[in-house]
């Protein structure tokens, strides 16, 4: 049995190589997944020999980490806001700008709640998780990113109802608030993205194919008639999109439009209140 410490420096050194970004942390990730044991308990694993399970399945994990497989798709998670999320082949991988989403919803007077294109369900289940007593709906043209919400919502213990939708096409009633992180990269920003994203998340969550504008003109189309009186509306955008589905909401005849940046101070998310 090898050393836990030295097969870490050798996965290290060979993610190094391989040009990936944050190759020790990542490497530190995957040995936590080999071994099962949180981030914090390494220190003393990694002094004693590796169990020969341990070693394979931590070689095997590295492996597919130089395939460019996203960390989170390896050892099954991501953590978002407060709670960890199963993350697949099948969904987004839950980002942390996406907390920005979020936050300013959290700001805001709603007791139901809309998620278009929910994934793997973790900006629903965390606005849900916050306010006791709320309810929402997901929905997703994906049925196999509808199943991991609904596991994600049972891990959590998070009541929330679930629908196979076309954006609004299958959704019926009203909402105090609507919200998205819907595709909006630009069919020809596609082929500049990192291999991580690019071949291993799923495409139709990353691009409408076209402008990066697509969805938002229908969620913009749909949202008067599926919020109640002096409902919201917010949704992610890419950090150029501010004015354009600023734009678009205000075509619509939406009110109190706001744009809000994420920490590292680009546009990121576009609110917008019905008419009372």
């Amino acid at each position: 049995m090898s050393e836990g410490r030295a097969a870490l420096a050798e996965a290290t050194a060979r993610l190094v190589r391989a040009g990936i970004d944050n190759a020790a942390g990542d490497a530190l990730a995957l040995m936590a997944h080999a071994l099962d044991v949180p981030r914090h308990a390494l220190r003393d694993a990694l002094s004693q020999p590796l169990p020969p399970e341990a070693a394979a399945r931590f070689q095997a994990a590295v492996e597919a980490r130089l395939d460019r497989q996203p960390v989170s798709q390896i050892i099954g998670f991501r953590d978002f806001w407060k709670h960890r999320f199963r993350v697949t082949r099948d969904t987004l991988d839950p980002r942390p700008e996406t907390e920005t989403l979020v936050a300013a919803v959290l700001e805001l007077p709603w007791a139901s709640v809309l998620d278009l294109g929910t994934g793997t369900g973790a900006i629903l289940l965390s606005l849900l998780a916050e306010r006791p007593g709320t309810c929402g709906l997901g929905v997703d043209l994906s049925l196999a990113a509808l199943e991991v919400a609904r596991g994600n919502a049972a891990a959590l213990g998070t009541t929330a109802d679930f629908q196979h939708s076309d954006w609004f096409s299958a959704v019926e009633g009203r909402f105090d608030l609507i919200v998205s992180n819907p595709p909006y990269i630009t069919a020809e920003e596609m082929a500049g993205l990192s291999p991580e994203v690019r071949d291993w998340e799923p495409r139709a969550a990353l691009t409408d194919e076209g402008d990066g504008l697509g969805a938002y003109r229908v969620i913009a189309a749909g949202a008067v008639t599926h919020l109640t009186p002096g409902g919201w509306l917010a949704v992610e955008i890419g950090p150029t999109q501010g004015a354009a589905v600023s734009a678009l909401f205000a075509r619509e005849g939406m009110q109190d439009i706001a744009i809000r940046r994420d920490l590292d101070g680009r546009d990121r998310v576009v609110l917008a209140r019905r008419k009372a």
